[in-house]
């Protein structure tokens, strides 16, 4: 077999909100096709790397073209020629013709592309599915389907219009089946939606989620407390949140405003140990700003839940390197696309999971319909898949899972 690169091919596509997105075509010479989009987030932390757009006219600056155009050029000089199997050899490739710290040069949309394409046109290949070749490629053995993480209601500065947390989210303790986990969760969803709509009348969806017109964090766990009870699942889940602190930070007074109400880190980290106390808490992600390591630190030593560092790590090893110093979070979320390549991605998750932490795989606002999210997310060992039900881009993620679960089983 020629496992060499024929050809790379890029193209202008639409996410799952409507806006541009960079999809990649790579063949090699024995025919083998790999093809990859990549997802975009609505807010996203200084520490990842740059997303090329246009900034011009077109879709309100939004375009992809650029991005386009330096695959179909500078990186399709380089990678064509190349083994389709030497994944690290592709991505070094890439990330020394972009020749920055943060890929604004070629863009890491591009970069990314091109490197999710490659595995997937070696998975095929090799006819393999694609969580298997990249467990290979990190020499895991051991596979089993994440539970997922589901976000129910959304807050947040960019849904409610008030400074709330961003995402809450239900997740399973008891130890169901994949199958179990994922239909115990939509029916909370279905009854959180019962709920919702008998206490608020018309209710508005952003992204599959509810966004009630909160009054009050307390407000939301009690919704989702009531669903679970509901629903006959209140001793099988717990509630997670997404703070998104940064958003929530006034760098000039240094302070933290949560509905209108301001918060010091002290008096912040002592809302959560009540928050804690009084409900059903096993998950804060990102409860104070992305420079924080000395409270990331605090909480995680006091509370003995998951913390979650998303824009804080940025699914970058350097950063998580120096939260491990700090002994900051014990979980990380992940997502391939801060960080810009697949091996660069699959080095900060062995090097988290060798470190003790937790591996939260996440979906982003702009998700696509390419599920190699849920395939990396089973070959990283990922604890949880963390995303909404809404839309044909996200449920082919669950989708994805439920095929894998089978095979796995049936093995």
């Amino acid at each position: 077999m020629n496992f060499r690169i024929k050809d790379v091919r890029a193209r202008q596509v639409l996410d799952g909100r409507g806006k541009p997105t960079i999809e990649v075509d790579l063949i090699t010479e024995d025919g083998a096709l790999g093809r990859a989009s990549v997802p975009s987030g609505t807010s996203r932390g200084k520490y990842e790397a740059v997303e090329l757009r246009d900034g011009e006219s077109a879709y309100c600056g939004l375009s992809v073209l650029k991005a386009v155009q330096a695959v179909n050029t500078i990186i399709r000089e380089k990678v064509v020629g190349m083994d389709v199997r030497k994944q690290g050899e592709i991505d070094r490739v890439m990330i020394e013709a972009d020749g920055t710290d943060n890929k604004s040069r070629l863009g890491a949309n591009s970069i990314l592309a091109v490197s999710l394409a490659a595995v997937k046109a070696a998975a095929s290949s090799l006819k393999m599915p694609e969580y298997l070749y990249i467990a290979k490629l990190i020499k895991k053995d051991s596979l089993k389907v994440p539970y997922i993480m589901l976000n129910v209601i959304w807050g947040g500065v960019n849904y409610l219009g008030k400074s709330s947390f961003e995402d809450h989210m239900i997740v399973p303790i008891k130890k169901f089946t994949f199958p179990e986990a994922l239909r115990a969760s939509i029916e909370t969803y279905y009854k959180l939606g019962e709920i919702i709509k008998e206490k608020y009348g018309k209710f508005a969806l952003a992204g599959g989620n509810y966004t009630p017109p909160l009054r009050s964090e307390e407000e939301a766990f009690e919704l989702i407390e009531k669903a679970l009870k509901m629903a006959g699942y209140k001793d099988d889940f717990r509630i997670a949140v997404d703070v998104a602190a940064d958003q929530l930070y006034d760098r000039k007074k240094d302070k933290y405003i949560i509905f209108d109400k301001e918060y010091t880190s002290e008096e912040l980290l002592q809302y959560y140990f009540r928050l804690v106390k009084e409900y059903n808490i096993i998950s804060i992600e990102d409860p104070f700003h992305e420079d924080d390591f000395m409270n990331f630190s605090e909480i995680t030593k006091k509370l003995d839940i998951m913390v979650v560092g998303d824009d804080i790590f940025s699914t970058n090893i350097r950063r998580l390197k120096e939260g491990i110093i700090w002994r900051a979070a014990n979980t990380i979320l992940y997502k391939v696309n801060q960080v810009g390549t697949l091996t660069e991605a699959l080095e900060t998750a062995e090097y988290a999971a060798r470190n003790g932490y937790t591996i939260v795989a996440s979906m982003r606002s702009g998700e696509t319909e390419d599920t190699i999210q849920s395939d990396i997310a089973v070959a990283v060992g990922a604890k949880y898949l963390k995303g909404s039900v809404s839309g044909g881009e996200r449920i082919a993620k669950y989708n994805r899972l439920l095929r894998i679960y089978e095979e796995l089983a049936s093995e």
